[in-house]
């Protein structure tokens, strides 16, 4: 596996992609599957988040990742950790020491920095998931912190966004 820490995603992108061009054609962002612990600050994923990491990587039959982004707590890496393993993908760990705004923007920079055919899976955390689409130009409500199985994918392509979102793996109890 290909791993790198990060402050900025665009010098990733670089790496993981070649010389960048203007935008990323495919984005996925997921949260995090369900944690083992709500008490512990970086807590493994439970039976049930092991089993939603599985059917990420099950989305990807057909159109693996490039690039697979994560945040520096491991719930969101075992989340990613079944698709990089089938992929190969580059990964990228993009901070949050600075805040959830500059997390936000980090990623906002280095997707729009790749190749128009790359693929991109973001994991992230229920606080993160709808600002990051939204930074992308694409409109999500608030996420709930019960909510695991959204996915959302966006089309980036000549200045267009477009996108849908969906569910998958087992639904999420709200």
């Amino acid at each position: 596996m290909k791993k790198l820490l990060i402050t900025g995603l665009a010098t990733a992108a670089t790496l993981a992609c070649g010389v960048a061009t203007a935008s990323a054609q495919t984005v996925y962002i997921v949260r995090h599957a369900e944690k083992a612990s709500d008490t512990e600050r970086d807590p493994v994923l439970s039976d049930a988040g092991i089993l939603r990491a599985e059917a990420v990587a099950a989305l990807f039959a057909d159109d693996m990742p490039d690039l697979v982004v994560v945040s520096p707590l491991q719930r969101t890496r075992l989340t990613a950790a079944p698709t990089i393993a089938a992929s190969g993908a580059f990964v990228a760990v993009s901070p949050l020491d600075a805040g959830v705004e500059a997390h936000v923007e980090t990623l906002r920079r280095g997707v729009l920095a790749l190749p128009d055919d790359a693929v991109i899976l973001i994991s992230g955390h229920s606080n993160t998931v709808p600002l990051i689409a939204r930074a992308l130009g694409y409109e999500t409500p608030d996420m709930p912190e019960c909510e695991y199985d959204r996915l959302i994918r966006i089309e980036l392509r000549n200045g267009e966004v477009s996108g849908e979102t969906r569910r998958y793996g087992a639904p999420s109890t709200y």
